[in-house]
């Protein structure tokens, strides 16, 4: 019998790792990428003897497939990947693929904001737990890589949309959703509805035997699901309500109800400041509970979290002024988050690409919090008209050094610096992750 003919499309983390593990199952594997593959993958493509290409896409070397892995930042929409579908060759994901080589209990978590930090939290008091845990998705080694070369009993998984939109038969165990709030709407047909359909394809194929954890004070979630019953067991988190079986707040305390098991935690103990850090560790401690985490073992690792890099990250404190990196912050609802938290009067730096923002809702907290706002992209015309009237000092710049001298310049003792851009950060950086970084090189230098 002839192998089985495995095309990936994308050359990134994703698809090389779907690469590994498509070798190691004996799949005949080619990796097709429409523009240049880094370096150290095509070194490890070359070590693995895997054959590729870049910068075109064959089509008599890709329409041969059996199956085809599809890199998330590929539009379904494009033409090749409609032509695959057309002619019946399965297009899925990488987090479909890898799933189906591992027994590992899969723990899956997505939302519009927070999937990152509830991410690594959940991770973060699992491992304090001293289980075998793995943590992948939109993080660190793909998860196809790490079913290729590791042994996990139990994956954290940060899914995205897009991820999720290449499933047929994914089902984790434990799903989380933090929340929806418009994003991405451009690979949408701009409508919202799609997108919200997307995000919970995470429980589509769980069972009453399976758990979905998601905050019941977000309307969009509770509307959809009043339509769209899931037949997940159901564990709400609020901050609102009072709730017999799930998370809630009484007091300053976090109280957690599951299967008749309680546990209490002071919102002052936890490492992570902000309403809606409260919420993931709502979600994360859920986790723990459902895999009989012991109760000490879950406060400590709430109180001894470290926090992830780029969200809401303490830089330095100069001058008696704090520096804030907030860089992964790309949409209104993540930099509404931000601002709600800060508890002085604080210089905002933002913009970037925009994706048909609508910074309405952030007019009240600029008017209470923000002293001054530095605009920080190559058309900021949107936002100077949505706060011009706000603002009593706004600047525009096109450097973060030069961002972050101005807001030295601006902020005085007892205030902060911000950086929460709201937007895509592709006008001037290759990520979040490079505008953070030059964020913290600016103030180290300082």
């Amino acid at each position: 019998m002839s192998k089985q003919r495995l095309v990936i499309l994308g050359g990134g983390e994703s698809g090389v790792g779907t690469a590994i593990l498509g070798k190691q199952k004996g799949y005949e594997v080619f990796v097709s990428d429409k523009g240049a593959i880094k370096q150290h993958y095509k070194n490890v493509l070359n070590q693995f003897e895997i054959h590729w290409e870049e910068k075109q896409h064959t089509e008599a070397d890709i329409f041969n497939a059996n199956i085809v892995m599809k890199s998330p930042g590929i539009p379904d929409t494009i033409p090749l990947v409609k032509q695959l579908r057309e002619k019946g060759i399965l297009v899925i994901s990488e987090i479909e693929f890898a799933v189906q080589f591992t027994d590992a209990m899969i723990v899956g978590i997505t939302g519009s904001n927070g999937k990152t930090t509830t991410t690594m939290l959940t991770h973060h008091v699992l491992k304090e737990g001293e289980l075998n845990v793995g943590v992948a998705g939109n993080m660190g080694d793909s998860f196809a890589k790490q079913v290729a070369e590791q042994s996990y009993d139990t994956y954290v998984l940060e899914l995205s949309s897009f991820q999720l939109d290449g499933i047929i038969d994914f089902k984790p165990r434990i799903a989380i959703i933090t929340n929806i709030t418009p994003d991405h709407l451009d690979r949408y047909d701009y409508k919202f509805e799609n997108y919200i359909a997307s995000k919970f394809r995470i429980a589509m194929n769980q069972t009453k035997d399976d758990y979905l954890i998601y905050d019941a004070d977000d309307e969009v979630v509770t509307n959809w699901m009043k339509k769209h019953p899931v037949k997940s067991t159901l564990i709400p988190f609020s901050l609102k309500n009072k709730l017999e079986n799930g998370a809630y707040l009484e007091n300053e305390n976090i109280i957690l109800t599951i299967q008749n098991k309680t546990i209490t935690m002071p919102t002052d103990s936890l490492a992570l400041e902000g309403k809606h850090n409260v919420k993931n560790a709502m979600a994360a401690s859920a986790v723990a509970q459902l895999l009989n985490i012991r109760k000490q073992t879950i406060r400590e690792s709430m109180s001894g979290f470290q926090g992830v890099e780029h969200r809401l990250e303490k830089v330095l404190k100069i001058q008696n002024v704090q520096y804030i990196n907030d860089s992964k912050a790309t949409n209104i609802n993540a930099t509404y988050y931000a601002l709600e938290s800060m508890t002085t009067q604080t210089v905002w730096i933002v913009g970037g690409v925009d994706k048909g923002n609508d910074y309405s809702d952030l007019l009240p907290l600029v008017h209470e919090k923000v002293k001054a706002i530095i605009c920080l992209g190559v058309d900021n015309s949107k936002i100077i008209e949505s706060f011009g009237r706000v603002a009593d000092l706004m600047v525009e710049t096109t450097s973060m050094e030069e961002a972050v001298k101005i807001a030295h310049k601006i902020a005085e003792k007892g205030d902060n610096v911000l950086l929460s851009p709201a937007c895509a950060s592709f006008d001037l950086f290759d990520n979040y992750e490079e505008r953070g970084k030059q964020f913290k090189a600016a103030v180290r230098s300082l």
